[in-house]
């Protein structure tokens, strides 16, 4: 393998791929050289930022000629399955943005390119790299707070377009076709993807969601999913109208032995023993798991597919449950799964 993985962008029109780039550009075994977006003002951007020399408005173009070992896939969600295809035949790795898709119908595409050809596919949920939710997970591996019977995660703000979104960003958000719902697929992805990995599938799935108060969309604005277990309950709630900023950032996690609090980089712990929540101190975690540049290069160079929730079986189950929650607002009726 080169010594420098050489990575392509397909597409600028998601705005988490500049924090990611700022990780893939620290490193010294991978390299930025080519963009693909039709968006000329983004093309030049990150020309500007990157000195990314080789631009292309259709990335089909890009996988042609620049022949990339790997691509960073930050295009609206229902242009995923697409790129992921493309990507199989040309024997790309590919690493998108969460969602996995817009409906589970692309999100299986994916997978199925993905093992039909055997390239690494990575879908990158930010909330995977803090140091406390991932030690939350172990120690609730570890059975610290016994069986776990809830988790709620709380995702919200003002709005894409409040908070400062680009217009690129909140132009797709904010069409069902081209992102799956509104809030309901932008925030309650989170706890999804959270429940799927702590707890695994579940039973099924009951939904509800409005278009509150944001009469200029025609998407939901407020969203909320309750994923039923044998002996759980999981809990993903977004909204697009929350005024301010709050402590939230990760879930609360309550079990048959204790309850665990992650909010931003703490983790707070209480159990039957001790009582008093206190601050549990989460380690370094390995150089792989920090970002998601780390974890994508790592998995390509150590033939390893990605782990954890963003593992492409992982965030499949979780469009499974968006899925889910998408049809029971529809019908007004509990989902069984499997779909």
């Amino acid at each position: 393998m080169a010594a420098k993985l050489r990575i392509g962008v397909i597409g600028m029109v998601h705005d988490h791929l500049w924090g990611v780039l700022g990780h893939m550009a620290k490193r010294d075994d991978a390299q930025i050289v080519a963009a693909a977006d039709p968006n000329q003002p983004l093309l030049d951007q990150i020309s500007k930022e990157y000195g990314v020399e080789k631009l292309y408005r259709d990335y089909r173009d890009l996988l042609d000629k620049e022949k990339p070992d790997a691509v960073l896939c930050y295009t609206d969600n229902r242009t995923h399955a697409d790129v992921v295809e493309a990507c199989a035949e040309a024997g790309v790795h590919v690493m998108c943005e969460k969602p996995m898709a817009d409906r589970l119908a692309n999100a299986d595409r994916m997978l199925a390119a993905a093992q039909r050809s055997g390239i690494k596919l990575m879908i990158n949920y930010p909330t995977t790299w803090g140091p406390a939710l991932q030690h939350a997970y172990k120690l609730a591996q570890d059975g610290k707070i016994g069986q776990i019977c809830q988790i709620r995660m709380h995702c919200a703000h003002a709005g894409p377009k409040e908070i400062g979104c680009s217009e690129y960003f909140w132009g797709w958000l904010y069409d069902r076709e081209r992102n799956g719902a509104g809030a309901l697929m932008d925030y309650c992805c989170y706890g999804c993807n959270i429940n799927r990995w702590f707890l695994g599938r579940p039973n099924s799935v009951v939904a509800t969601w409005g278009r509150l108060y944001k009469d200029y969309i025609d998407v939901d604005d407020n969203a909320f999913i309750l994923m039923n277990y044998d002996r759980a309950i999981g809990i993903a709630e977004a909204s697009w109208t929350q005024i301010g900023g709050v402590p939230e950032g990760g879930p609360t996690i309550n079990g048959s032995g204790g309850t665990m609090v992650v909010r931003g980089k703490q983790l707070w712990l209480v159990t039957t023993d001790d009582k008093e929540a206190s601050i549990v101190e989460a380690p370094e975690p390995p150089a792989h798991w920090r970002d998601p540049a780390a974890h994508f290069v790592w998995c390509i160079r150590n033939d390893k597919q990605p782990e954890g929730p963003s593992s492409a079986q992982i965030c499949r189950d979780a469009q499974e449950i968006l899925e889910a929650g998408i049809l029971s607002c529809e019908q007004n009726r509990r989902i069984e799964l499997p779909l």
